[in-house]
Parts: C-alpha cells; structure tokens; sequence
C-alpha cells in the first residue's frame, strides 16, 4: 500500500530557513520548493549565519505566528517587497484548511498577517482524510484532519503572482469534489485574471477507471502532493493518490502562467494503472537544457514482455520535454528489480530527484533505502544490469523494517570546492558522502556518519543547507525530524538541528 506518509512536518524546516535567510540578510527571496529548478536545497547567499555564530546561547527562535491548520506546504519568502507603503520581508504559508496567509517576516510585533485569504469556494470546505472512505479501507490516516492544499505553491516574481492549488468538497455532499489551480497577487492576496480554474482533464487509455475508452482526471482520488513548478511561463502541477485508492493516476498537468488556460496533459499509466507522484512534497526539476525530471511511484511498467514500453512508467524516474508540442517522456529510468519493488510496496518515487549542479547527473530513491546516481544524457530505460545508473548507493537498505528516504538528498559545494551529498532516511543515522567531480561518482569509503538516532518510524529527517558562497566555516546543514514518536499517522514533537556542514 502506497502512503502519504510525507509527512506532519514536512513544512518545520523550510520555514525556519526561510525565516533566518532573511531576517539575516533581508536579501534571498525564496520563490520555490528547495530553494532552485535541480531542487539542491542550498542557500549559498547567506551572509550572517555561520558555524560560529549559530549555537545553543546566541541562536533560536525568533517569535511565531497562529494559523488556523496544519502546514505541509513549504512556506516562501520575496525579499524587499513594498506593501502597505512599507518595504518589508514577506513570508507566504499555505495551511491544509485552504488557507493563504502573507506576514511580515522580520517586525516581531506584527502579528496580523498582512492580509489573509481563504481559497475555498462558497458552499463548499477544505476537504478531509475521512472525505476518503475507500481509501486505506475507510481507515485513511495519513492526514490527521483537513487536507485541501499540501502541494508548496510557486511565486512569479516578475508578476507578482502566487500560483497555488486548493481541493474542497461540496459541504453538503462530501462524494462532490473540487480542485482549483488559483493565481494570488503577492501584494494584496487577491484572485489575479482568470483565477481560479477548475482543475480537470482526460485522457484515451484502456487503464484503471476507464469509460469508453477515456481516463478522467478524478479530483477525489487525486493528491496534489508535490511541489508546484513554474518554468518558461507554465505551471505545472503533478498528482498521486490517497492510500493507493484505486482508479487513480499520476498526472502531470501544465498551465499557461498568464491565462490559465491547460496547455500539456501527461498520464504516467494510461494502459495500465496508479504510478502515483509522490516525491515527498518535492516539485519536478529543471536541468540546463530545459528538460524536465520527476519519478513515479508504484504502479503499471511497460506492457506485457515489454518493460520498456513509455506508454506506462511507474517505479521511474521521467525526463521530460515539451519540444514535440505535448509534454512526453524523452527517456526515462526503472530499477531491474522494479518487480520486487512494485510487490513488497517499496516502490520508487519515495523522494523526488535532485540534480547534481554543472553535471547532467540526478539522484533519486525508492523506500527499500537505495539511491540511483542517474546520467541523465543515457537514462538506460529498463535493463538486467541498470546500465543508466553510474552509482548505486545504500542509503538505509542494510536496515530491518523501515528504511526509506522521505527527504529528497540535499547538495553543498565548500570550502576547496569539495561537494556533497546529505541524506537521512527513517532509524539512521544522517551520511554525508562526497562528490569527486574528476569521476562524477561519490566516494562511499569516505562517508561520516551523525551521531544523531532517529525515534523509529517515519520520516526520517528533512535537510536544506545554507552558506555564503564556498566561504570556509559558513556551512550549515539543517534537519528536521521527529524528536519522538511515528509521524507516519499522527502529530507528534519535532526538531531542529543545525550541523557543520
């Protein structure tokens, strides 16, 4: 059974970063999810906190403010923008009750947010987990309550513009449900030309849930979990399932950014069924050629004798272009033992893809711990010997029971110019493995360990890190994660930890 499991605290740690890049700075704009198009999660441009300055007596919290829901969505931050005739630092929090809230990130009194709105239309609530009653056998857990926007919404800083998506349900009749894609002015909190739109789309396919040959996108059964992507003035938005709640799909959609009108319809499965996308909240990513990557949860490979076949690409990872006028996979990567993956539910897709930066190299994992080094130039599809991995890394994989990693790997490049990569997967311990770019391989005989143990269950731990440039002692590696409990299907206490990067 695929989960949602991405998680309670998905949202901790990305605010935090957010808040001390700019109070510290007032000058890094955070606009999407893990701070950049390859999803490094890195902030090389802070200026004032370093190794030295950050420590238990001279660093925390701030102040907070009062939502009225959960956030799963990461928090956003524009830098220097005029609002109320004031230049300030704003920060943008999407709850789960579909609720957009714009605060003063710096001003400790200001507690009134900016201004406040609510995406959800008359008649209508924010959709709930026990709005699902077929998923997870009526016992659907993975939220703990409302859950109509979990999805990090994207900024348009040359517009001005927030592009977020709100699922609600009819309030009389829970069966009737609604996504809509809004477009938000950043300064005032109001709807912009041609929002919202109705979210709806289709497909002809012989798949799961098919009438008459068509595959309907289903609002339902559709959780729009992954971080949004704006790149070359469209919108995209992709989609996975609650519970594995069957009909579904993974969905990729793509809308004009100016007019909101549906441009690219992409379906992972439509011969076959599920290959949700998930990638633990993380937004597709963007390499230098313009090409676009995401991975797909279980779900329908190939064709009958043909695991090859890119009509159904469940457990991979996707590379993807529009040049043909549609959005089509170009190439594409499945792990040789994406059956055994597909029968014990440790499918691929457990986190997103992160690209390493100058290379054409991505990283991605599935929950049975393992972590691909992909050449993205020569994916190698689906083969015996998974020739288009360059490394094949155990992240968590040695361990019993759970193992997977939620967190998507985050990248730092230091002092001397060394590169690495950081990882936390559920009860182990964080690694820190570096990248030699003379062989574009990381070296596994040189990885440290933390000393940090994880409570057992999920998610493990979420990264970002931050430095000023390759400066030395700037470097810091950031953590959330549970301070006790599962998380898995339910609220429990959460921490921060800041590390030498």
């Amino acid at each position: 059974m695929r989960r949602n499991v991405y998680l309670h605290f998905s949202c901790f740690l990305l605010l935090f970063i957010c808040l001390f890049s700019v109070c510290s700075s007032a000058q890094i704009s955070v606009l999407t999810q893990h701070n950049n198009l390859r999803r490094t999660g890195l902030n090389s441009s802070e200026k004032k906190l370093t190794q030295t300055n950050v420590t238990p007596s001279t660093f925390g919290k701030l102040f907070s403010r009062t939502v009225d829901d959960q956030i799963y969505a990461q928090p956003l931050i524009v830098a220097n923008l005029t609002i109320g005739g004031k230049a300030r630092n704003v920060v943008y929090v999407a709850t789960v009750n579909n609720t957009l809230y714009a605060f003063d990130a710096d001003d400790a009194s200001a507690s009134t947010p900016l201004w406040k709105v609510s995406l959800t239309p008359s008649g209508y609530r924010a959709v709930k987990n026990t709005d699902m009653t077929g998923a997870c056998d009526g016992n659907y857990q993975d939220f703990t309550g409302n859950m109509g926007t979990v999805g990090t919404p994207v900024i348009d800083l040359a517009t001005k513009t927030l592009y977020v998506v709100a699922h609600s349900v009819l309030t009389t009749n829970s069966a009737t449900n609604i996504q809509y894609l809004h477009a938000i002015d950043i300064l005032t909190g109001a709807e912009k030309a041609n929002s919202p739109v109705l979210i709806s789309a289709a497909v002809f396919g012989g798949g799961d849930g098919q009438v008459n040959g068509t595959i309907n996108f289903n609002p339902q059964r559709q959780n729009q979990r992954p971080g949004l992507l704006l790149y070359n003035g469209v919108v995209y938005i992709a989609w996975a399932s609650y519970c594995d709640w069957s009909p579904y799909h993974g969905w990729v959609l793509g809308y004009d950014a100016t007019s909101l009108q549906r441009k690219y319809i992409y379906n992972d499965t439509p011969q076959g069924g599920t290959g949700g996308i998930w990638m633990s909240g993380q937004a597709p990513a963007v390499d230098d050629q313009g090409f676009i990557y995401l991975s797909t949860g279980n779900g329908t490979v190939g064709a009958p004798n043909d695991p090859n076949y890119v009509i159904n690409r469940g457990e991979s990872i996707l590379k993807m272009s529009t040049a043909s006028g549609s959005l089509a996979v170009t190439d594409f990567f499945t792990p040789h033992n994406w059956p055994d993956l597909e029968a014990n539910d440790q499918d691929y897709g457990c986190d997103g893809v992160m690209l390493i930066p100058q290379t054409r190299l991505s990283i991605s994992g599935s929950k049975n711990g393992i972590v691909y080094l992909v050449n993205t130039d020569k994916m190698g599809k689906t083969s015996d010997n998974d020739t288009g991995a360059r490394q094949i890394i155990d992240a968590n994989s040695s361990l019993p029971d759970q193992k997977h990693v939620h967190g998507t790997p985050v990248y730092y490049r230091g002092p001397n110019n060394k590169e690495f990569m950081y990882l936390w997967g559920e009860n182990s311990l964080l690694k820190q493995i570096p990248f030699i770019r003379k062989n574009s391989r990381f070296n596994l005989t040189t990885v440290r360990l933390g000393s940090t143990i994880l409570p057992g269950g999920m998610p493990g731990a979420m990264l970002a890190v931050s430095s000023n440039g390759i400066k030395a002692k700037t470097g810091i590696l950031w953590a959330s994660h549970p301070l006790s409990g599962d998380a898995n299907a339910g609220t429990v206490p959460g921490v921060i930890q800041a590390f030498a990067a």
